[in-house]
């Protein structure tokens, strides 16, 4: 049947991918550096591809194609959103333990005995998209804010280094000022603590990379 349908000029495509994004029925995919359509009976001919396109290199013609087939384009969406959901084990968050905020974690608990100890600040875990991921698979964390809190909390930080077998301490801060606080209590507690302990810090930015 002739019936319109996009086009894509290779010689102007850049390669962006912004006809691929606005595509409703995901008829465009980058290959080879282009945008290509994948099978004509993904597109509906309607053209939201085009005002996407900074390099004018879509338009709508009419020519021989094959009818658009809603059922197929929704069925390859299905399995392009099952495929984009992580495995169940990947989703999981990484808490090990609880409670987590420093004021209401014990003294001494088992789950201290011979663990690697993350202290991080309350915003990091909003800030760093993929915390559980990067830093607390298989270490016990303890979480606070030395600005909000109105407790010192490098009394019992050091109680909990002194009273339990932890190997090591990583402190996660924000890059601003007050988490300069966090990192100094800790600091502080590991070496009242009388222990030789490794104390990492991890400074995170503003704009959610974890700084050099």
């Amino acid at each position: 049947m002739v019936r319109k349908i996009v086009e894509i000029d290779e010689e102007k495509c850049t390669g962006c991918g912004l006809c691929a994004k606005a595509c409703h029925e995901s008829a465009i995919e980058i290959s080879g550096g282009k945008a290509r359509l994948v099978k004509d009976d993904y597109c509906d001919g309607l053209g939201d591809c085009l005002p996407a396109c900074p390099a004018d290199a879509i338009r709508i013609i009419e020519r021989e194609a094959s009818a658009y087939d809603e059922a197929a384009v929704l069925s390859r969406k299905k399995a392009a959103a099952s495929e984009s959901v992580p495995a169940a084990n990947e989703r999981e968050g990484r808490l090990c333990t609880w409670p987590v905020q420093i004021q209401l974690a014990p003294i001494k608990a088992e789950y201290f005995q011979g663990a690697d100890l993350v202290i991080a600040s309350d915003c990091t875990a909003y800030a760093y998209a993929d915390l559980h991921r990067d830093f607390l698979r298989g270490r016990v964390v303890l979480i606070g804010c030395p600005k909000l809190d109105s407790v010192d909390y490098s009394q019992k930080i050091t109680k909990i280094l002194r009273e339990n077998e932890i190997r090591s301490v990583q402190v996660i801060r924000m890059e601003v000022p007050c988490c300069g606080g966090m990192e100094y209590t800790v600091k502080q507690a590991v070496a009242d603590s009388g222990k030789a302990l490794p104390c990492e810090v991890i400074t995170i930015s503003l704009a959610g990379e974890v700084m050099a």
